[in-house]
């Protein structure tokens, strides 16, 4: 019995390795993972290193079709914009509902105050405060469908992040400076307002890597 948890255990350390590599660009869009380099890289059973491999592939980090070898996903313009426009609809919504209520999350918050303890070429490690301001958001109407079904971008949306960071295509103030204005909409119970500056938060970034994974920008991408 204590077997399993241990095995457990070593597979999401694994895959929480491998996952920031991807994140971080280590490892770049297409680049594949087959068990046997995952096993000999980690020093893990194959079965284990299958574990890892499929856990990623679950979270839409990695794809594999039927007896292929897993890759790292390779998002287009057109993924990039389906990724953005989901999340908008889901945290439009939510913005609304908190707006309504005056209710800024103590989440939201810490979140918030985390980025801003971080210097100005912090880059990647603005991903993962800026991924949980967002998920505080979510979470905090207490809908756990919602936060469920926004928890399944979530890999993906940080694949995009990381993108933009690493390509330095928005500056970390601005991204401070948008949230900040969030919360002050909710508190002051501006649900349309709120939605406008999510809308520009979301589109400015969302253009600009669209343009840099090769497809054609919108004018929301030349916004200042």
């Amino acid at each position: 019995m204590t077997a399993q948890p241990a095995t457990a255990s070593r597979v999401d350390v694994i895959a929480d390795d491998m996952r920031s590599r991807i994140l971080r660009g280590e490892y770049v869009g297409d680049t594949s993972f087959t068990e046997t380099d995952v096993a000999t890289r980690y020093d893990v059973a194959r079965p284990t290193a299958k574990a890892a491999i499929e856990k990623l592939v679950s979270e839409s980090v990695l794809e594999r079709s039927t007896n292929k070898t897993a890759r790292v996903i390779k998002l287009g313009p057109e993924d990039v914009r389906d990724i953005y426009f989901t999340r908008a609809r889901l945290e439009k919504a939510v913005l609304l509902q908190l707006a309504q209520a005056r209710s800024v999350p103590a989440g939201a918050i810490a979140a918030q105050r985390e980025l801003e303890l971080l210097d100005a070429n912090s880059g990647f490690d603005t991903v993962d405060p800026d991924m949980r301001f967002h998920m505080a958001l979510v979470d905090s109407i207490g809908s756990p469908r919602t936060s469920r079904m926004y928890g399944s971008l979530v890999s993906q949306v940080k694949l995009c992040m990381a993108q933009i960071q690493g390509l330095q295509l928005v500056q970390p103030e601005r991204i401070i400076k948008e949230h900040q204005h969030l919360l002050e909409l909710i508190e002051a119970g501006d649900g349309a307002a709120a939605s406008n500056v999510l809308d520009e938060h979301l589109s400015r970034p969302r253009e600009r890597l669209v343009a840099a994974v090769g497809g054609v920008p919108g004018p929301e991408a030349f916004r200042d």
